[in-house]
């Protein structure tokens, strides 16, 4: 496809290209032409070009993809988490934590409604202090700053907008936490795909990914979303030398299971970045609806989130920070946590266990969900589990990098009772052609 720019100037380059974007007629994913073809064809400076390629990145319209050229930005909405609306399947796709083993905050809520007026700390004393000990683990800083954010996502985009500006690279684990993925391209950054292996992110991917500019990487140091790989040891350590040549580099660990999580912590944060930020929301124990996150930063990061979360406008309710810290310093509430812990991973190993019976086999990992190897293309084994009654979500959309190997599934299913989980094992394993055991019936529980 040819295209015939017109201008002399940046603005009257970018004016040309934003129109036909506008209208239609250059289509997401269109290649543009290169900086040299049109500086030479319009007889202008290169650098007028590149101006104008920058204000159009700016705007949102356009990505540059390195050696990929530059082309016309795609703004359709990334999947995200939750349940699928108006089906009659039964839905084991969601991503979402058990609402039965979400501890009540009734009588924490209670406790909690003092009034909080202009001028008051953005965050709550008492939540601050307990935070400031929960978030030091295997952190080799002392002088860690604590912020309170309306959830994981808005800690990650106010720590990449306080960082970065449009167009600016960032290393995203693949295949990659939906939200995440989701929050770097609608703030128009450059999304980086580094692998991720059965130990979590990969060292030469990462090498790869800082050689070609990124300016922020986020890491899952467990849980890992959705394969459920989490750091070992060894690998952070490789990880944090690989870093250490890049201090200035942003590094966003998000450890979002915390609390939850059957694995231990491996830090990427070694004692010699500048730049850090370690997140942990409370959204998977306390449930999605509590909008809440920690986050522990270097001084400067965590100065630059302050700008953006202003006393009476942007902060984080008192109400919701106080009862908060109410329901996480409550014995029986983290009681109750260590149970919804246990559940989860004794559910999911479970079901591993019996889809590898039958033909398929699965690591459980750590987290929520479950991440399951196809040995025929997920939309096959989605389409014939839609007639079995069944709503199963493909792996296809985590990952960043188009022509990945292989076929998965990622499934919610913690919260099925025998019955129905060891009929969702046998219908996956008739969808995807595998054997079968020789006779049903029976527990699949741990």
């Amino acid at each position: 496809m040819t295209i015939d720019i017109t201008g002399r100037s940046a603005s009257e380059i970018a004016t040309d290209l934003r129109e036909r974007i506008e209208r239609g007629e250059l289509a997401p994913g269109t290649l543009l032409p290169s900086v040299r073809t049109v500086a030479a064809d319009l007889g202008v400076n290169r650098n007028t070009v590149v101006a104008a390629y920058r204000q159009l990145a700016q705007a949102g319209l356009v990505e540059a993809r390195g050696r990929g050229g530059t082309r016309v930005a795609d703004r359709t909405t990334v999947a995200q988490e939750g349940y699928a609306p108006d089906t009659v399947l039964r839905d084991v796709g969601t991503g979402n934590p058990d609402p039965a083993l979400i501890p009540d905050p009734t009588s924490a809520l209670v406790r909690s409604t003092r009034p909080v007026l202009y001028g008051e700390p953005v965050i709550d004393p008492g939540l601050e202090a307990w935070a400031r000990d929960w978030m030091a683990d295997q952190l080799a800083h002392d002088d860690l700053r604590i912020t309170v954010t309306s959830g994981a996502s808005d800690a990650i985009e106010r720590l990449l907008a306080q960082a970065l500006q449009r167009d600016d690279a960032v290393a995203l684990e693949d295949p990659c936490f939906l939200s995440a993925l989701h929050t770097v391209r609608t703030g128009g950054y450059r999304a980086i795909p580094v692998e991720v292996d059965t130990d979590g992110m990969t060292v030469e991917g990462l090498r790869a990914a800082l050689d070609a500019g990124v300016r922020a990487v986020i890491v899952t140091p467990r849980a890992h979303n959705p394969t459920g790989a989490s750091l070992s040891a060894e690998r952070a350590a490789a990880l944090r030398d690989v870093l250490a040549a890049h201090p200035y580099v942003l590094v966003i660990e998000d450890d979002h299971f915390s609390l939850l999580s059957r694995a231990p912590l491996h830090s990427v944060i070694g004692s010699g970045q500048r730049r850090w930020a370690r997140i942990r929301s409370m959204s998977k124990f306390l449930g999605p609806d509590t909008c809440l996150a920690v986050t522990a930063s270097d001084p400067d990061t965590a100065d630059g989130l302050a700008v953006r979360l202003t006393p009476g406008t942007t902060w984080v309710s008192h109400i919701l920070q106080r009862m908060t810290h109410a329901l996480v310093t409550d014995d029986a509430v983290r009681a109750d946590i260590e149970r919804a812990a246990v559940h989860y991973a004794d559910r999911n190993a479970a079901f591993a266990r019996a889809l590898s019976e039958r033909g398929l086999p699965v690591a459980p990992g750590d987290g929520l969900n479950l991440w399951v190897p196809l040995p025929v293309p997920a939309a096959t084994v989605r389409n014939d589990l839609m007639r079995r009654g069944w709503l199963v979500r493909e792996g296809d959309p985590f990952f960043l990098s188009s022509g990945t190997s292989g076929s998965f599934l990622r499934l919610t299913v913690h919260d099925l009772d025998d019955t129905a989980a060891r009929t969702l094992a046998d219908d996956i394993a008739a969808a995807a052609g595998t054997r079968r055991p020789a006779a049903r019936g029976g527990r699949i529980d741990a």
